[in-house]
């Protein structure tokens, strides 16, 4: 009786396996983008507001911040800048700590 289980439990050890066919096609996903948005307050300057800008925005001119510092004011808000998570994180903690009104950070 042994011999017969056995032989029945090696007969299915023995039965073909079939591998999934593996995918050759490599999916890669982007990380997103953040959005740095400076709000409109009523205790900063314009001219504070644009040197902020110029100070800590990587590659922003005088007539980019006052463009963004008129948005701000006229419209509540203006996105100063979009990028990768970390440079994004600083450049919201920078303006803030320069005491700049800021949205919490937002995936793009």
């Amino acid at each position: 009786m042994v011999t017969r289980l056995s032989a029945v439990v090696y007969g299915m050890a023995t039965a073909p396996t079939v591998a999934p066919e593996r995918s050759t096609q490599v999916t890669r996903k982007l990380y997103p983008n953040y959005k740095v948005i400076v709000l409109n307050d009523d205790f900063n300057t314009f001219q504070h507001v644009a040197e902020c800008l110029m100070k800590y925005i990587p590659g922003m001119t005088s007539d980019q911040a006052w463009d963004l510092t008129n948005q701000i004011h006229y419209e509540g808000q203006a996105i100063v800048w979009v990028g990768p998570q970390e440079p994004a994180e600083l450049y919201h903690q920078q303006l803030r700590r320069a005491g700049l009104t800021m949205a919490p950070l937002e995936a793009a």
